[in-house]
């Protein structure tokens, strides 16, 4: 469980840093409050397509939702 833990926060925190730290070289111009609010987003809508993908993998592959393990 903590090694899930720790490769997921590695991921998210990886790729936070990778997306702002592109959107500072492809767009210069930007204020830093731009790259950051926008690297946020792509952060959350991947953690939710994420989610949005372990639960429909459980809702197929399990008879009882509520009492399957």
């Amino acid at each position: 469980m903590l090694l899930t833990l720790a490769w997921g926060s590695l991921f998210f925190l990886g790729l936070f840093a990778l997306s702002t730290w592109g959107l500072r070289r492809a767009r210069p111009e930007w204020p830093m409050y731009d790259c950051l609010m926008i690297s946020t987003r792509l952060v959350s809508s991947a953690q939710a397509v994420l989610a949005t993908a372990s639960g429909i993998i459980i809702i197929f592959y399990c008879r009882d939702v509520v009492t399957d393990r």
